[in-house]
């Protein structure tokens, strides 16, 4: 036997904010998202709807990028977001494949 306490309604959990509804609760990662953003200093940056290129052109130049540790944090954040967004998946699936040597144009 074990005690169980109810700590009440979950507001915040692991990155995902529940919101009541009348029929339910309301799941959202918004806040998460925006946090990863603010990691990457992206916060002010426009949506833009682009397609993924893998191809390499002869300008680009491979300089390590400056914090390694920061990118595979970030890659790893974004990772988490796949399991409810696996639209990202290709995408993040590509940044995670050079978090042993990431460059600037990573």
């Amino acid at each position: 036997m074990f005690k169980v306490r109810d700590m009440g309604v979950p507001s915040f959990f692991l990155g995902i904010k529940t919101v009541p509804l009348s029929g339910g609760m309301l799941l959202s990662r918004q806040r998460y998202m925006k946090d990863i953003l603010k990691r990457a200093g992206m916060v002010d940056y426009k949506l833009v709807v682009t397609s993924v290129s893998t191809a390499k052109t002869a300008d680009d130049v491979a300089t390590p990028y400056a914090d390694p540790t920061q990118y595979r944090s970030l890659a790893s954040a974004l990772q988490y977001l796949t399991v409810a967004h696996p639209d990202l998946s290709y995408a993040v699936n590509l940044l995670c494949q050079h978090m042993h040597a990431p460059t600037t144009t990573d």
